[in-house]
């Protein structure tokens, strides 16, 4: 126990507090069991260890990550009661997908150490989102993004904006972009962005962002889709196949009977294989708002998560209309509601109307739609239902 409190105690003190994410002030309100979950890559062991240095620096505390060789011969259930008996109050655990049965012994945590607190974070969303249901009572859940456009204009400047809302954006948009523009220029930021910086690790060292993030989407498909699904090694390069077919043609519309057969697998198999990749982070699926989301809906539109995905694995032949729709739908936190619409590009809340393009792009697609919009790139500022695609970084 003495390494692991010292090894703890040097990993929290080592973390930079240069910034801060808006994360910080839920998880310092979310109550006594807190899970965090979110794509690898997106800065839980950092916002972790932050928190750990800011709000508990006077108090009993552990920080351990579950994938440490100290978990091959001891169970969680173990540390945590050697941990209560020695006065400890904080417990916080990375990396839970990487023990076989976190879920059943964190609900054991919870039930038998009434003044123990717990905050855990996985990799693998699959399993995460299996052991929610478990916890459901017990532990509140938050799920992180990647850095925002917003976040990314703080990490480089030092300036903060205020967060906004879509309500925000479409009855004050003229207003809040010329707040922004005043003090920076939000179109350099933006073409930037594009290319790195959703990845937190962009910022520890730029020139090998694009290699780190190819090795960060190898470590989600041979490690935690590996873990989450025990698919074979062959599937799994299979798995790997329909990232790269995503990838050549963004969006991806899919005619699953002819990629089952190009692909040599069965049509449930492959809306498996979508449903995976989506829910590890890389990709994000659009479905009609008519249909039912279920493991055997087809997909109407098959999105790589972040644009920075599109120039890491297809930088040769990136096509910049689906930059921005791919930008647009990562920038909307998790509570809002996207399906695929007859017209335009997103129907956002089953009630916004959306459509993305150039500085040129016109409301021909959306016709007399009510509570249609154009969410314009290359604008600093716009005027009635055109909007500046860039200030829709700015909704976390």
């Amino acid at each position: 126990m003495n390494v692991l409190y010292e090894i703890s105690e040097q990993l929290i003190e080592r973390v930079p507090e240069t910034t801060i994410r808006n994360a910080m002030s839920w998880l310092h309100e979310s109550g006594r069991f807190v899970g965090i979950k979110g794509g690898r890559g997106v800065g839980k062991t950092t916002l972790l260890l932050q928190y750990a240095k800011r709000y508990l620096h006077d108090r009993k505390k552990l920080y351990v990550s579950l994938d440490d060789i100290e978990f091959s011969n001891r169970s969680l259930v173990s540390l945590a009661d050697e941990f209560v008996k020695l006065g400890g109050e904080y417990l916080l655990l990375d990396e839970v997908h990487s023990y076989a049965n976190w879920a059943q012994e964190i609900k054991n945590l919870h039930d038998r150490y009434p003044d123990l607190q717990v905050l855990f974070t996985g990799s693998s969303m699959l399993q995460l989102n299996e052991g929610t249901h478990d916890l459901s009572r017990r532990a509140a859940f938050y799920e992180l993004q990647g850095l925002s456009l917003r976040e990314y204009i703080q990490f480089s400047t030092g300036i903060e904006f205020s967060t906004v809302t879509l309500t925000d954006i479409f009855e004050h948009h003229e207003a809040l972009a010329r707040g922004i523009w005043k003090k920076i220029k939000p179109l350099q930021y933006f073409n930037e962005y594009l290319r790195g910086g959703y990845y937190p690790f962009y910022f520890e060292h730029k020139p090998t962002y694009e290699i780190r993030l190819r090795e960060t989407i190898t470590k989600v498909i041979e490690s935690d889709l590996l873990i989450a699904t025990g698919i074979s090694a062959d599937n799994m390069k299979k798995v790997k196949l329909l990232l790269h077919i995503i990838s050549q043609s963004v969006p991806f519309q899919p005619n699953i009977d002819k990629l089952a057969e190009r692909m040599g697998i069965g049509k449930n198999t492959l809306k498996d294989y979508f449903r995976y990749l989506e829910i590890a982070g890389l990709t994000r699926s659009l479905f009609t708002q008519k249909k039912g989301v279920t493991r055997l809906t087809k997909p109407e539109k098959v999105y790589l998560r972040h644009p920075n995905l599109m120039y890491s694995l297809n930088p040769a032949d990136v096509n910049m209309g689906s930059a921005r729709e791919s930008f647009l739908l990562s920038q909307l936190p998790e509570k809002h509601e996207v399906h695929y619409p007859e017209k335009g590009d997103f129907l956002i809340d089953r009630t916004f109307l959306i459509e993305v393009g150039g500085k040129n792009k016109t409301s021909a697609q959306l016709g007399d739609v009510p509570n249609g919009w154009i969410a314009a790139d290359g604008i600093e500022a716009g005027a009635g239902n055109r909007i500046p695609l860039w200030l829709f970084g700015f909704l976390y």
